[in-house]
């Protein structure tokens, strides 16, 4: 009976695991997505000789370019750090499941 309760346990667990992964996986696109953004536009302001905007709520408003360069930049390096955060999450999760199905088999 101890070991029905135990794969039941076992079970349950990896049905959380898998939900947390996906979780992950769905905020580390995201992330990717914005990172990709962030990118661009630094690559764009960075070859860009005219004047640079910002829009502020519903507001456009000109900024100084080295401004939003390093607001850019700031934002780029964040979005890096948050990427390798969900990274070595994913690895922890993705070893723990292989780990549980094992398990479970």
């Amino acid at each position: 009976m101890a070991k029905d309760s135990d794969k039941t346990k076992d079970f349950e667990e990896l049905q959380i695991i898998q939900q947390n992964l996906q979780n992950i996986l769905m905020q580390k696109q995201a992330f990717q997505y914005e990172l990709t953004e962030t990118e661009s536009a630094l690559n764009e302001i960075k070859n860009s000789k005219d004047d640079v905007y910002k829009i502020v709520g519903q507001l456009m408003l000109r900024s100084p370019k080295d401004s939003i360069v390093e607001e850019l930049s700031n934002r780029e390096k964040l979005l890096k750090i948050r990427l390798e955060s969900l990274q070595k999450q994913e690895d922890k999760l993705s070893n723990k499941l292989q780990e549980l199905q094992e398990k479970l088999m």
